[in-house]
């Protein structure tokens, strides 16, 4: 089972429906990605649940326009897959709508945004794209 594919459609379906709060089973990977979204201002805040010691969870808080009452996150798409994954050099980082867009990536120096892997001169495994 896909875990993060699941955790993305989430987001996705969450939003689509309008949700105002999340709530999603949490692991490292997904920590580090919610934290990725609430810098860049794709939701609105986090909080970790870890009060049950068997269960513990993420609960995001998703962002809208506050005049449209369009959802932030437009578009969110799982590029690495269990099936087949997608590496990519610092060079040939992928950039998303031309910089607008954001590619989560997952580097030796830890999960990051494609701009601060190009910053840093190093590559890896191409997680997901939001827009």
């Amino acid at each position: 089972m896909d875990v993060i594919g699941d955790f993305l459609t989430r987001i996705r379906n969450a939003s689509m429906a309008k949700h105002k709060v999340l709530e999603v089973p949490s692991s490292n990977m997904k920590k580090a990605i919610t934290k990725i979204l609430y810098e860049q201002g794709y939701i609105l805040n986090y909080k970790y649940e870890d009060s049950d010691p068997v269960r513990k969870t993420i609960k995001i808080a998703l962002k809208y326009n506050p005049y449209t009452k369009q959802p932030v996150i437009k578009g969110i798409h799982r590029v690495s897959r269990p099936g087949l994954r997608k590496y990519s050099s610092a060079e040939k980082m992928p950039r998303v709508l031309n910089g607008l867009g954001i590619a989560i990536v997952s580097t030796s120096q830890g999960v990051m945004t494609d701009k601060d892997a190009r910053r840093l001169n190093i590559g890896g495994e191409v997680i997901c794209y939001i827009y």
